[in-house]
């Protein structure tokens, strides 16, 4: 077994009794090896494709052909200057796996450049009868137009806001583009942790949110891996943006709590 490919045996039927109503975690085996040909899709057992526009604040359209694997074990999601606009990745294990209490990582080498918007999140698996923000968001990692500035943010419900952040760290950091790095959330009742490589960012609780807030987070949620370009964050891509630009995971685990 090569260090790229990450048995997860997931076996969860989950002491979720806390989340009464919330869907449980599905149990499965693999889900982080992105062996297979050059070009072919992730393991669709697992993984599946989010496409056209409207997802996020981007400007990109999310076509198949922008998440694909690169026959060197990682997962490519690549972003193309069309001429006509921007098209990119996004994959996801939304109705395929969703994941309780415990932690999940991924190792990711991240694009770099005005415009680009890479992350690696999480959203509840009640998405499709609890319509977001009221099933939650994790966003684990989020970089916007540059790899020194990192951002990792909870939305979900609150009185009075647009995009519904209830939290957030925030901070300089080295570069994250220049090599693969762990960037990883410890998922637990009533607390989420979030780090990268051994260096923790900082613990969202009930506390941290604001009046009115509601915390929404202790269910199972399914992970989302994308790259964004443009829009109102992460502003218009120019001359010094790197196209095509690829946000390269070389696995995906998952650890039960």
């Amino acid at each position: 077994m090569t260090t790229r490919i990450i048995y997860i045996v997931l076996t969860l039927v989950l002491a979720l009794c806390s989340c009464s109503g919330r869907t449980s975690a599905t149990p499965g085996g693999v889900f982080g090896d992105f062996s297979g040909p050059a070009g072919s899709a992730p393991n669709p057992a697992y993984w599946s494709y989010a496409t056209g526009t409207t997802h996020d604040a981007g400007v990109e359209n999310y076509v198949t052909s922008g998440a694909f694997l690169d026959g060197q074990n990682h997962l490519a999601i690549q972003a193309v200057d069309t001429g006509n606009g921007y098209t990119s990745g996004r994959i996801q294990t939304k109705n395929k796996l969703n994941l309780g209490y415990g932690t999940i990582t991924a190792r990711i080498k991240m694009p770099s450049g005005q415009g680009l918007w890479p992350a690696f999140w999480l959203v509840g698996a009640d998405e499709d009868t609890t319509p977001w923000p009221q099933c939650g968001e994790i966003d684990i990692i989020e970089l916007v137009s540059n790899a020194t500035t990192y951002y990792s943010t909870i939305h979900g419900p609150m009185p009075n806001s647009s995009n519904y952040e209830q939290a957030q760290f925030t901070g300089p950091i080295a570069d994250l583009s220049t090599d693969y790095h762990n960037y990883w959330v410890t998922h637990l009742e009533n607390q989420i942790t979030v780090g990268i490589d051994s260096q923790t960012l900082g613990t969202f609780t009930p506390a941290s949110l604001p009046t009115g807030a509601q915390w929404v987070y202790n269910q199972p949620m399914y992970v989302l891996l994308t790259l964004a370009v443009g829009g109102s964050w992460a502003g218009p891509p120019n001359s010094s943006t790197p196209f095509p630009a690829t946000m390269l995971v070389d696995w995906l685990q998952f650890s039960p709590a």
